[in-house]
């Protein structure tokens, strides 16, 4: 182990520059923010090479100390400034991991067996596209694909929404919908869009079989929707009624009930 408390030590600035999507990129590496996330990094041998931790992180989460310690990852005991340092919430929660970006391409997750895939194109807020992560683990999907259009969800922010669930899952960056479409296609899957308003009822989809089959949900920015040209290459559109008086649901929360619909309308028909 060793002692931080400068701002302009090595560990400390190779962290802080991973809140730039630029700099991910270059170094192949992304932050994990908070227990839950280092819990879930470290239980995942090979993705993390740095720990940034308060000294009570330590005495709070001890098994963290020997999973670093039997991976050989180097443990640096932070001083709270540091963290505050790195980390780019208003509360830090006194432990990071830097990590590496996993290696898995697009190529690889459409040769695997694929019944339950997650696209998202044109998501922009880190928030949501970490929710939408950790709603597809929970949901069984099999693979989360952000378009080269969408937040990059490597992002601090996803990482931490995604409640360790980036870890669970391949998640891949950077295809466009088209060619994820189109190979997601060739591949047997069928392609349904999350459209609130040219969609037909998602209940009514489900009761007649419609979500029984491998399936691929794609879904949208948070305020307008899916573009237009991605929108056309669904073969099917699915809207959630509206039962209240609400004018709609925000992406993540109607990303869990289309593929909960799918996952339930896929396990009774096994």
């Amino acid at each position: 182990m060793t002692d931080l408390t400068s701002l302009t030590a090595a560990p400390v600035k190779r962290a802080r520059r991973l809140h730039k999507r630029a700099f991910r990129r270059q170094d192949g590496m992304f932050l994990a923010e908070g227990p839950q996330a280092v819990r879930e990094a470290l239980a995942s041998p090979g993705v993390v090479t740095e720990v940034l931790a308060t000294a009570d992180i330590a005495r709070r989460f001890p098994e963290f100390l020997v999973a670093a310690r039997e991976q050989r990852v180097t443990w640096h005991v932070a001083s709270g400034a540091v963290m505050a340092h790195v980390c780019d919430t208003v509360t830090p929660q006194g432990v990071v991991a830097l990590c590496r970006i996993p290696a898995t391409t697009w190529a690889d997750v459409i040769a695997q067996p694929l019944t339950l895939v997650v696209v998202m194109a044109a998501v922009r807020d880190p928030g949501n596209a970490g929710t939408v992560i950790r709603v597809a683990d929970a949901a069984g999907a099999d693979a989360v694909v952000c378009t080269a259009a969408s937040v990059d969800p490597f992002n601090p922010k996803s990482v931490r929404s995604s409640a360790g669930s980036l870890f669970h899952l391949p998640v891949v960056v950077g295809p466009s919908a088209a060619e994820v479409v189109g190979d997601i296609k060739g591949a047997g899957l069928q392609v349904v869009a999350a459209d609130g308003v040219r969609g037909q009822d998602l209940i009514t989809l489900r009761a007649e079989g419609g979500l029984s089959a491998p399936t691929a949900w794609l879904f949208g920015n948070e305020a307008w929707g899916l573009p237009d040209d991605v929108a056309e290459l669904a073969d099917v559109a699915a809207a959630i009624p509206i039962y209240g008086r609400a004018e709609s649901l925000n992406l993540a929360t109607a990303a869990a009930v289309c593929l909960y619909a799918s996952a339930e309308a896929q396990r009774a028909a096994r």
